[in-house]
């Protein structure tokens, strides 16, 4: 069946709001995406029917919460070719990292240890490995990207050494929307002797992400970025690594037996799963993994491409805007960072909004590499399933607007 994105709009009540006397074009999916009115009706659904405390109940809503809860990890496991065991539910993509950071990485580094990590992380893939350096005594060490925004080969094979015990990489770069080959660095990282941690939150929405194919040792991603609701996360583990560390977080729901002086604790995934659960969040992340496998990832991405490559061209023909990003369609997801000749990335974006045009303007959480590409911040237009060449028109002809607001003529 033809992608008909214009079918597909109907399904996203965001859409159709108007922005600034516009209509919204909203091209900030890297930051989070809109949701289809088949997850707002799948959590309307849970709360109005099937709402109660999973795991801790025998009556109905109880026991129809928990089915909804372990179903949605079904849903999650498959969607990842993982086992229901080796999913962890979290608040977001950064709570996996801390949680991997914290209960896998501080209890098997040492000094002289080291974590490797990219240049372009995003902060949630990069703060926390700081720390645990600091707490443990290891070492980081970063791999950078070259004049084409791609990872050199001799970057991966130079520095990840069998001193690298965490190797912890973006499958996509959420500012220059490379594409990073994750199994040929997990396949060289691995026989160093290190484990992998991938983060899959900007990779998810666009691309298959199999965990078994890409040699993941752990892998995250965010409900937000794939059309499910927020305050939803996902930790894929190896069996055998999530059997052996410590929870990450203590409280109810996680426990075997608790003693006045001790405690013995569930087994994955609950160990890593204290408190209360966000169910709704959880049953969304379900739906939306529907919707996106409804629709197709090979459609989605054949589409989203196709914008891509639009967007490049008309792009490249403005001579005062330089793009942050490989060339190359297929080493690039539909992420784009620009800036506008003598315009700050603040102001670039707030006249365009002005037009009805939302992208994003700043660091992006990659404060790292925009030291190192020598920029104070970027702006980015990024793309959904549900965006349209018209509004790749709209975002070229907002940034002419934004060189004459500001008096360039042009």
């Amino acid at each position: 069946m033809p992608f008909d994105v214009n079918q597909v709009r109907l399904d996203f009540p965001a859409l159709s709001v108007e922005a600034n006397g516009h209509p919204l074009a909203y091209l900030d999916s890297a930051a989070t995406t809109q949701k289809p009115v088949q997850v707002l009706d799948a959590v309307a659904r849970y709360n109005e029917a099937s709402h109660g405390n999973p795991h801790r109940g025998v009556h109905y809503l109880a026991v129809a919460a928990t089915q909804a809860y372990e179903g949605a990890r079904e849903r999650v496991a498959r969607f990842i070719n993982a086992s229901p065991q080796e999913v962890i539910f979290t608040r977001n993509a950064t709570a996996a990292l801390n949680l991997v950071a914290f209960s896998y990485g501080v209890a098997n580094l040492r000094p002289g240890d080291e974590i490797v990590l990219c240049i372009s992380e995003h902060h949630s893939n990069l703060v926390p490995w700081q720390q645990v350096a600091r707490l443990t005594g290891a070492t980081l060490k970063y791999l950078y990207v070259d004049e084409a925004y791609r990872l050199p080969w001799d970057e991966v094979r130079t520095k990840i050494t069998s001193n690298t015990k965490i190797t912890a990489i973006a499958h996509m770069s959420n500012v220059l929307g490379t594409i990073y080959p994750v199994a040929e660095i997990a396949a060289w990282a691995h026989r160093q002797g290190a484990v992998v941690v991938v983060d899959a939150a900007q990779s998810v929405p666009h691309l298959t992400v199999d965990v078994e194919s890409l040699d993941a040792d752990f892998l995250v991603f965010s409900g937000h970025k794939v059309y499910g609701p927020t305050g939803i996360g996902v930790l894929y583990g190896r069996a055998e690594l999530l059997e052996r560390m410590a929870p990450y977080q203590y409280g109810g729901d996680m426990i075997e037996y608790v003693e006045e002086q001790s405690s013995t604790f569930a087994p994955v995934p609950q160990k890593f799963e204290a408190g209360t659960p966000n169910v709704e969040g959880a049953v969304g992340l379900a739906a939306a993994l529907d919707y996106v496998d409804g629709l197709g990832l090979e459609s989605i991405l054949r589409h989203e491409q196709e914008l891509t490559v639009y967007a490049l061209e008309e792009l490249k023909k403005l001579p005062w805007v330089t793009i942050y990003g490989p060339q190359d369609l297929s080493e690039r997801g539909p992420v784009i960072s620009f800036g506008v000749e003598g315009c700050h990335p603040h102001d670039v974006a707030t006249i365009m909004d002005s037009c009805g045009v939302a992208v994003r303007a700043g660091h992006h959480c990659a404060q790292p590499l925009m030291h190192y590409l020598k920029i104070p911040a970027s702006s980015r237009a990024s793309f959904g399933l549900y965006n349209t060449p018209a509004e790749v028109e709209a975002l070229v002809d907002s940034i002419f607007k934004v060189r004459k607001w500001l008096g360039y003529g042009s």
